[in-house]
């Protein structure tokens, strides 16, 4: 298996409805490729893991490096893994207007308030990385 963390800016700002529908979107297509992992996104600014085998990563990284919705893609990390650090796929971002968190399946709510049980140990440096993210979006 293999991780893969990078970073983009988006070329528009995300309304939080167009967040909640990428996500809706996102969840089957990643699960039928058995891809899991983390999307943080705060004014424009992305961070994502992704991981799984190694060429679905690869397959599905390379989509996005040709999605005209991001510009400026860094990879941060590549690394083979053992074990997902993130064994549901979530997508986590700072402002929801009026959504309810509750409604939106797979909202992660890192952003506020990381839910690292586990997750400093299992996947460290993508941790460390997002926490990052975190913290310098506030």
């Amino acid at each position: 298996m293999l991780s893969l963390t990078y970073v983009s800016s988006a070329t528009d700002l995300l309304e939080p409805k167009q967040l909640a529908d990428l996500l809706v979107q996102v969840r089957p297509r990643n699960e039928e490729r058995d891809l899991t992992g983390l999307l943080l996104y705060s004014r424009g600014n992305i961070i994502q893991v992704l991981e799984g085998p190694a060429d679905a990563v690869e397959s599905t990284f390379a989509e996005i490096e040709r999605d005209p919705r991001h510009r400026g893609l860094l990879v941060l990390l590549r690394e083979p893994i053992e074990e997902r650090a993130f064994p549901d796929w979530s997508m986590g971002f700072r402002d929801l207007g009026d959504l309810d968190p509750a409604a939106i399946e797979g909202y992660n709510d890192f952003l506020h308030a990381p839910a690292a049980e586990g997750l400093a140990e299992q996947g460290p440096a993508a941790y460390q990385l997002l926490r990052t993210f975190g913290d310098s979006m506030r």
